[in-house]
């Protein structure tokens, strides 16, 4: 596989949070359960055997004679030694698993060992039981071979120095090397209670350039490759020895206003909300300059996710943006609008300053680094951005509880970053979170993403596809909506 792997900051399930160490934990990790590959929907038991539910508890009874590549057997201790692990280290990725209620301070007392085969799970947050066996399928809850991890700790380090680079899982695959910015070469682990993958070795490489990806791929020496562009994947679509899968994305696209800059008064008028919603060009962005990268959506929640609102009712109208803006009184608006300084945002914020300026609003476009435009929304100082989302877990509640929850406790959600202040949609929210019927949950979460698509700080416009090229003798290779979901074991060369 030749792609892009200078994202990798660790290998280590407790702390990797890039899309390239995603995508790698589900060939090495396994957790207690996990969204069925075909629909993702449906949990399926993985080290779980099974599972009964009690008043904010969860017991697992583990598999019978599963083991680690390592050989040694599963055990209920290396369940609450891995999830007691992640919260105390508290690297990026354990705040999925702070959602519960579980903080380093209490962790110890939540998890019990009830006998050989079966381990209790307790949580103290307002979550119903279908939002934390969710959560539970999040990397940072894959199990590690607690006996293994010790034996390679330094000092306090719990293993993590070990880990970066290495696996002690029970996934199809374990780690031969690892190689920063070079490649990650993966052993297959026949005895995985995930079965057998097919391939003995799969190497996945590091190579940026994504014009050099698609020549490797298309001359042979590369079976598969990821990340390619529009210019890419239209030269290799006509060439009888390479195929194209595209697979749905959960990433979705969306203009954000910051209504909490002093700065700018015009950014905390709902009627800017509500004309911007008419000045995206979004056919011509997605069809036109994207080409087909993306496909527009409009609600929170991608296609693919239960409950996803799939109204499009937006489109681009300037003369019905004017109409907005002169009764509100606001003329001569000026934005400062933060990008992401890579393709393809540059192009869209082109796009974007165009057609604002058919209604008078003057739009300046400031690109620059995703660690900085990062740091100035977390600190709630820039105007507006482009930005996209990516679920933690296969949950509505991952990206409700961003979108439309801003709870009085000062949890900074993507709605305090906005300034969103919203007590009656953050109760929905923390009532949708915990009713127990699916059903009834996602008729809950269509009417918060509806309240979210007509009145609110973001415009959310588009959903991403992913694309991987592959020759045309390899099969069996599966991508699901979430970024975790890359599926390796079955696929043939």
């Amino acid at each position: 596989m030749a792609q892009s792997l200078d994202d990798i900051v660790s290998l280590d399930p407790a702390e990797g949070f890039e899309l390239s160490s995603l995508q790698a934990f589900t060939a090495l990790y396994q957790r207690l359960v996990q969204p069925n590959r075909d629909r993702p929907e449906q949990l399926d038991p993985h080290l779980a055997a099974r599972w009964t539910a009690g008043p904010r508890t969860l017991t697992f009874e583990l598999l019978e004679n599963a083991r680690f590549s390592s050989g040694n057997d599963i055990r209920p201790e290396d369940v609450i030694y891995s999830l007691s692990r992640a919260v105390k280290l508290n690297r990026a990725p354990s705040f999925i698993l702070n959602q519960l209620g579980w903080t380093a301070a209490n962790i110890d007392t939540l998890l019990v060992k009830l006998d050989a085969h079966r381990v209790m799970i307790h949580w103290t947050a307002e979550l119903g039981t279908a939002v934390v066996l969710n959560i539970l399928t999040s990397p940072v809850a894959s199990i590690i071979d607690e006996r293994v991890v010790t034996a390679h700790g330094e000092g306090s380090d719990a293993g993590n120095g070990w880990l970066k680079s290495h696996s002690a899982g029970s996934g199809p695959f374990k780690i031969r090397r690892y190689i920063p910015r070079e490649a990650l070469i993966l052993d297959a682990n026949p005895s995985s209670p995930a079965g057998a993958p097919r391939l003995s070795t799969l190497i996945l490489k590091n190579v940026p350039d994504a014009g050099t990806r698609r020549l490797l791929v298309e001359v042979g020496d590369a079976d598969m490759a990821r990340d390619l562009g529009p210019d890419q994947i239209a030269a290799l679509s006509a060439s009888p020895s390479v195929k194209v899968l595209e697979f749905p994305s959960a990433t979705i696209h969306y203009l954000l206003f910051n209504t909490a800059n002093p700065d700018n008064p015009a950014l905390a008028n709902p009627a800017l909300w509500e004309a911007a919603r008419w000045l995206i060009d979004y056919r011509g962005i997605a069809d036109q300059l994207l080409r087909g990268q993306f496909v527009i959506h409009q609600a929170f929640l991608g296609q693919g996710f239960p409950g996803a609102l799939d109204d499009t009712p937006y489109h681009l109208d300037v003369a019905r943006a004017r109409q907005i803006l002169a009764r509100a009184g606001l003329a001569g608006v000026h934005i400062r609008l933060s990008v992401f300084n890579q393709p393809p945002y540059g192009d869209i914020a082109q796009s974007l300053q165009a057609t604002f300026a058919q209604a008078g609003i003057s739009v300046d476009i400031l690109p620059s680094e995703a660690s900085e435009i990062y740091s100035q929304v977390r600190a709630r100082a820039e105007e507006a951005v482009w930005l996209y989302w990516v679920p933690d877990y296969f949950d509505a509640h991952s990206t409700a509880g961003a979108f439309a929850f801003n709870p009085e406790d000062g949890t900074k959600t993507l709605a305090w970053r906005a300034g969103w202040q919203i007590p009656a949609l953050s109760a929905l929210t923390r009532a949708a979170a915990l009713e127990p019927d699916p059903e009834v949950r996602k008729i809950k979460y269509r009417q918060i993403q509806a309240e979210v698509q007509k009145s609110s700080p973001y415009v959310i416009a588009l959903q991403a596809r992913s694309a991987v090229v592959v020759r045309s003798a390899v099969n069996g290779y599966l991508q699901g909506v979430d970024a975790d979901m890359a599926y390796y074991d079955r696929v043939t060369n």
